[in-house]
């Protein structure tokens, strides 16, 4: 039985009032009371609210995985404390009818004793087979309530039924065409539910109360610590990730300190964070992939809802950091304003009130402000997050009862504010609280988080940071401490590659805190949770034997129209859809009789797909494979070529159709009218290439209003990139390559042709591949070759001019205030910083750019977002080694770790130092490491990844030194997945990491005590000659030794002064 878990939530019953013996019980006591206020309320305003109906039919959708509020759900869990799916529910004065499965009938018969004691009506339980199609069941429900109506004297049949909720799923769709075919007459009920569930009573009173508890809880104790943290600490994290963390904070309550059971409990809608002056305050909301913007001036929204017994509460609440005066005035006339809102929520008042009561506060003390007010003071709440009816605004006049809740929203929309940063311009601001009318007035349940100034305005003045340093500097003693920190003993400059260990250290520190958090969250990574379902079609080649084409003779005959092949079995044609065949073939005997074999899938043979239609007809019997035999050979060549081609048309066609299923739906291209010309960019080529054995054409790429298209004079090759689709876009100038390109790496899969691709790139040869044809010797002088040369290098300039032109006006088309939510700009790989690696299959140049690492000359070309790298581990590192190896561990732990294999030794320095100043954590190893069993280990168990310290373990100078620190000191979290030949002498040993060895070991010990070199310099040699150590070179030896003398002379270490936390 599918029934989705929303309980009401009065608690189970204490008076033995609970019906059913399994996990779904029904509460009888509260079924009857809520079946008396539906009925009591139905009758008594049936023409006002109920459009006049006879009969109430209320259907139910089947369950989904998605986030939605339907009022017949709501019926469902109001009433007996589930949501029934595909249940039909059909209300009568003296019978309610439901329609249903027979599991869900056997938990719903228990109400009918109920029933009949409460308001005198009869429960009909209506059983659908699950092979059936409910018609039959139909028919006899509307054919009672005819025969009910007019044994009633009823002059109109009028049908109540939702009207907003379009039917789902084949039995819904049945039902809503039962309804329209028949003569009675529908009527909308949506304003008498909405009425029926405004007033709530005292169990769902406590559940709305513990949903706000545990929601200004989530606010409190988890969202502001985490933004404080983050600011603090100066992190980039992103919106999403915000979300992502939050949503796991409020699914699982104890983790905030909030005593309430986890399977009752969910979200409203997933958590919102906003920043950066792109901000949406309307409750469809959603966090982007942006980064949180803390600078100066600048304004963080926060939006979260949760449920509880499926009852919602929100709340809303906007920091300000480091606040500027108008936005200090703005938000103290908006918390006035929510205060003045609330205040109007008494018994008796009607609902427009609410908001005229806020209004005249902006009036008199921001007049200028009256325009960005939002428009509504916010909505009833409960079992929908907006009940209809309930809008606070100023043309609502219902009134106000004692037992309504309410989600009061009220804010300022497209502020603008002058400051040197354009994030910071604009901004918005935002508060909501969950508030019950109450006898004497009002209650706010979401009191427990605090809007006032003083609790949400911080201050982190980068200024009096800087001047951090004059200050100390006339202190003698703070000058010392801070040059421990920046010079050696002997008074000489700190060296590059110290200064990066230092801020490697921190990095650490930052990387391990991050990670421990989001693994604690319950999770290993985030993604837009944007999931495809893929749909099948049925392989049917003619609906009716009536389509069937005339036999002309009993011949095996091939329909390309409908795609079928027509087989003569016992004298009669018989049909087959080309796809159902596997293979085809012919042969010819001795005595000139040619046969042609078809073999056609059969579910259960090997190689042969699982498709929706034979797991639909588990119990047919399937034709294997026939034989036919033919005195000519022509004829047979030809239905053998026929069913060929016709199939491998099919199974292409289809395929691209898999394809497209699973794509995000797109929005549509606004071509630019006459005001707005497009920006063009002519004969350009596309990578991927369209498919097809036609001529290659060039295209025109044109920027319009909301979108990129790409066309070539041909139809069918059109390519459109939408502006809110990409990702990264990059343009590349020709140097030493032979084109200039325009690539956009995209959020989500587009078709180009018939191929599924993230990447799409437009680009022009700038060079001719020239060979020259004899064995002829040019000068190097030859006139000709020189103009040739000075030719190329004309139009490498020329293309790269055009392209620059391009880029330059899509960049301020970009700049417009409609697009800066998306924050694109065209990024220039940076050549100076690139480097030779092996990411796939060849050699090729990998560019690091602003903000990702690419390489978009070879296929498949190779975009890596630096925001989504965990950390990079860089691998065969030293022992004299040509070449090294650089791993990419990704944030999200179920993607594979990338690598890039043979990368000159050469460039090693050169990729610290860019790893290290774009904030990005690596280590070094000895080995290659086994990532995909790593992160099996670390997701299986991340408690004890974050006890053992994190990815310390990969920290091969604190492998060397924890020994020397103390002997049971904690050795780093260790992975089971090292290569073989990283195994020890001692298989048994648990407590080596992968980058230590015993040598090592031995060496700290002789450390302690104090050893001359000549010692050191022997007892090495010793143990090379017993172990045979191959690896251990003497260069290894020598820096091990250099390393245990400077700890004898090293000078108390001291970090340089941080930047000063934060103040309220």
């Amino acid at each position: 039985m599918t029934i989705a878990e929303h309980q009401n939530g009065n608690g189970p019953p204490t008076n033995g009032n609970a019906a059913g013996g399994n996990a779904y019980a029904i509460d009888l006591n509260t079924f009857s009371r809520r079946l008396q206020s539906l009925y009591s309320h139905w009758r008594k305003n049936k023409n006002e609210f109920w459009g006049s109906s006879n009969v109430l039919a209320i259907a139910t959708p089947p369950a989904s995985e998605d986030l939605r509020y339907l009022k017949s759900s709501a019926l469902n869990i109001w009433l007996v404390g589930y949501e029934f799916p595909e249940t039909i529910m059909v209300f009568t004065n003296k019978h309610i009818h439901f329609m249903c499965s027979q599991k869900k009938a056997s938990l719903l018969k228990v109400v009918k004793k109920s029933a009949k004691e409460t308001v005198g009506v009869d429960v009909v339980m209506h059983v659908k087979a699950k092979s059936d199609d409910g018609t039959a069941q139909m028919d006899g429900i509307l054919h009672a309530i005819c025969a009910q109506l007019k044994s009633d004297g009823c002059d109109a049949l009028v049908v109540g039924y939702i009207a907003r909720e379009a039917p789902e799923g084949k039995l819904l769709e049945t039902w809503a065409d039962k309804l329209k075919n028949s003569n009675l007459q529908l009527s909308d009920i949506t304003s008498g539910l909405s009425e029926l569930f405004a007033v709530k009573d005292l169990g769902e009173l406590t559940n709305v109360k513990k949903a706000a508890y545990l929601t200004a809880s989530a606010m409190k104790n988890f969202v502001v610590p985490n933004l404080e943290r983050v600011i603090d600490e100066e992190n980039k994290v992103s919106h999403s990730s915000l979300m992502d963390n939050t949503e796991k904070a409020i699914l699982e309550p104890a983790k905030i300190k909030v005593k309430l059971k986890a399977e009752n409990v969910d979200i409203c809608y997933p958590p919102i964070f906003q920043s950066g002056g792109n901000f949406d305050l309307r409750p469809s909301a959603s966090s982007n992939d942006d980064f949180l913007y803390y600078d100066s001036a600048s304004v963080i929204i926060c939006a979260i809802g949760s449920r509880y017994n499926s009852y919602c509460s929100n709340i809303a609440r906007t920091f300000l950091i480091d606040s500027n005066e108008m936005q200090n005035k703005a938000y103290e006339v908006l918390l006035k304003a929510h205060e003045a809102a609330i205040g109007a929520l008494k018994p008796g008042n009607k609902v427009n009130t609410v908001y005229q009561a806020a209004l005249p506060v902006v009036k008199k003390d921001a007049p200028d402000l009256v325009g960005n007010l939002t428009k509504s003071a916010g909505t009833g709440i409960g079992l929908e997050f907006r009940e209809s009816g309930l809008s606070l605004n100023a043309k609502n006049d219902g009134i106000l009862k004692a037992g309504m809740v309410f989600n009061v929203s009220l804010g300022f929309q497209n502020l603008q504010t002058q400051s040197k940063k354009p994030k910071s311009q604009n901004f918005a601001l935002l508060l909501a609280d969950t508030v019950i009318v109450t006898d004497n007035g009002h209650d706010v349940v979401t009191r427990l988080s605090s809007k006032a100034v003083e609790d949400v305005a911080y201050s982190f003045n980068d200024d009096e940071e800087e001047e951090q340093p004059k200050v100390k500097g006339e202190s003698n003693g703070l000058e010392g401490l801070y040059s421990k920190a920046t010079l050696r003993s002997d008074n000489q400059e700190i060296s590059k590659e110290e200064l990066r260990r230092q801020h490697q250290a921190e990095l650490a520190r930052q990387k391990n805190e991050e990670t421990a958090r989001r693994l604690a969250g319950g999770g290993s990574a985030t993604g837009d949770g944007r999931t495809s379902a893929k749909h099948s079609n049925e392989l049917i080649a003619y609906k009716s034997v009536n389509e069937l084409p005339p036999p002309r003779e009993m011949m095996i005959q091939v329909d390309q129209k409908n795609e079928a092949i027509l087989l003569p079995i016992y004298g009669s044609m018989v049909p087959f859809h080309v796809a159902t065949v596997k293979t085809v073939s012919s042969q010819q005997d001795t005595n000139r009789n040619c046969y042609i074999r078809i073999i056609f899938n059969v579910p259960g043979t090997p190689f042969t797909p699982h498709d929706a239609n034979s797991m639909k007809n588990q119990g047919a019997i399937y034709l294997k494979e026939v034989s036919f035999r033919s005195k000519d050979p022509r004829h047979i060549s030809e239905v053998v070529q026929l069913i060929k081609t016709l199939r491998r048309n099919v199974v292409a066609r289809e395929s691209e159709r898999a394809e497209r299923a699973t794509l995000v739906t797109q929005e549509k291209l606004i071509l630019a009218g006459n005001k707005f010309k497009p920006v063009r960019l002519p004969d350009l080529w596309i990578r991927p290439s369209f498919g097809g054995r036609a001529r290659k054409l060039s295209g025109t790429l044109e920027a319009h209003v909301n979108g990129l298209r790409y066309s070539t004079s041909r139809l069918d090759e059109r390519v459109d990139v939408m502006y809110g689709n990409i990702k990264h876009a990059f343009f590349q100038p020709a140097e030493k390559e032979m084109i200039t390109l325009l690539h956009f790496h995209l959020h989500n899969h587009i078709m180009v042709g018939n191929k599924k691709t993230k990447d799409v790139q437009f680009y022009v040869e700038v060079m001719d591949v020239v060979q020259t044809l004899g064995g002829g010797k040019r000068s190097a002088y030859d006139p000709d070759e020189i103009e040739e040369e000075q030719r190329e290098r004309d139009r490498k300039n020329k293309m790269n001019m055009d392209f620059q032109n391009f880029v330059n006006r899509v960049n301020d088309l970009w700049g417009q205030p409609q697009f800066k939510g998306l924050d694109l700009e065209f990024d220039q790989p940076l050549r100076e910083l690139g480097f030779y690696g092996v990411p796939y299959k060849s050699s090729a140049f990998i560019v690091p750019t602003s903000g990702c690492l690419v390489e978009l000359i070879e296929t498949p070309f190779l975009v890596v977002t630096l925001s989504e790298i965990e950390i990079v581990n860089l691998e065969r590192v030293g022992f004299g080694q040509k070449n090294f190896d650089m791993a990419i561990v990704f944030k999200d732990f179920k993607r594979d770790v990338l690598r890039i294999d043979s990368i000159p030794s050469s460039s090693v320095d050169g990729i610290k130092e860019w790893l290290d100043t774009t904030d990005l954590k690596y280590y070094e190893s000895r080995l290659n490491l086994n990532w995909r069993e790593i992160l099996k280990t670390i997701t299986s168990d991340p408690q004890r990844f974050i006890e053992d310290g994190g990815w310390e373990f990969l920290n091969m100078e604190a492998s060397e030194s924890d020994s020397e620190n103390s002997e049971d000191s904690d050795r780093g979290y260790e992975p089971s997945d090292a290569e073989p030949d990283s195994v020890s002498e001692d298989d048994d040993s648990d407590s080596e990491s992968l980058v230590e060895s015993e040598e090592d070991e031995e060496e700290d010990s002789e450390e302690e005590k104090g050893k001359t070199w000549e010692e050191l310099e022997r007892e090495a040699s010793n143990a090379d000659r017993e172990k045979g150590d191959e690896y251990d070179s003497d260069e290894d030896r020598k820096r091990r030794k250099m390393k245990a003398f400077g700890k004898s002379r090293a000078v108390p270490s001291s970090s340089a002064p941080k930047r000063t936390k934060f103040s309220r």
